[in-house]
């Protein structure tokens, strides 16, 4: 049984675009891989057969209490299928559920967490999920959240974007790596070189350039276009929409803004993302 490194981050802040990445960076390919093959270097701890291996039946849906007391043991069976170290998505809250733990510490080796704009998620979550922007603002205001479960995954306890935040990077950690989504735009060469060393490699700039550009947004909407990608839900015609920084300044009513911010004021200071004037 191996140990985990959390990719974590609240939903459409880059987690994706990390997990691909760092498969790029590691199995060092000569052209991108195919999107679904991030799975199997990075599965996601909602997977409901995780859960169903770890009760010993099989089941189609869980009830958010009964996937609460089963993710550690679910998390048990991910760790079984790495010789080493491998890495697990996860958009949870690092809060207790139900009195239970949401992640077993024993099993964990590290985690990073990856932060983006509020403002921009809600149009990127909206898109997603197949909702309206009102409806994504409440989302992501409301304190305590749960995404309901699906035919393949379990329900997973996200809180708002403030409390999910909050959990995971209120206690800095040798063992935990926070990065922005922004700076990972602006400064992708920087950014992805600091977290490859948070990780123990020291990549050659030959090879961390190119796990940068088949890991680039654009090379990634390619590569779904033609061989598609499992992640993808009902509700989109591409799981990577546009990828933009600042695109909620066309997108977001100033009212939709205002509550955002209202609800996130300190958090989102915290990591420069108050716009001018509010």
């Amino acid at each position: 049984m191996g140990k985990i490194i959390w990719i974590a981050s609240y939903p459409k802040s880059g987690n994706t675009w990390t997990r691909a990445f760092l498969l790029h960076l590691f199995m060092n390919p000569r052209e991108p891989f195919p999107l679904d093959e991030m799975g199997m270097m990075s599965p996601v701890d909602a997977g409901l057969h995780w859960f169903n291996e770890a009760l010993g039946e099989e089941r189609t849906r869980y009830t958010p209490e009964a996937a609460a007391a089963l993710r550690v043991a679910a998390q048990g069976e991910i760790a079984k299928c790495f010789p080493a170290t491998g890495f697990v998505k996860t958009h949870c809250c690092f809060l207790p559920w139900f009195g239970h733990p949401m992640f077993d510490l024993s099993l964990t080796a590290g985690a990073i967490y990856v932060v983006r704009n509020p403002l921009d998620i809600v149009a990127s979550y909206a898109s997603h999920v197949g909702r309206s922007l009102d409806d994504l603002v409440r989302v992501i205001t409301t304190e305590n959240h749960e995404v309901p479960g699906s035919e393949k995954q379990t329900p997973q306890f996200l809180g708002s974007w403030s409390q999910n935040v909050l959990s995971w990077t209120k206690r800095p950690h040798p063992g935990l790596h926070v990065m922005r989504y922004e700076d990972m735009v602006a400064a992708p060469a920087v950014t992805f070189g600091k977290l490859a060393r948070f990780l123990g490699v020291d990549p050659p700039v030959e090879r961390l350039e190119r796990a940068i550009d088949f890991s680039s947004f654009d090379q990634l909407k390619q590569i779904e276009a033609a061989k598609g990608f499992a992640e993808r839900t009902e509700h989109q015609s591409t799981f990577f929409r546009s990828g933009r920084v600042g695109g909620w300044r066309e997108e977001l009513t100033p009212e939709q803004v205002r509550r955002v911010v209202a609800a996130n004021r300190e958090q989102m200071a915290r990591f420069d993302y108050l716009p001018d004037g509010i």
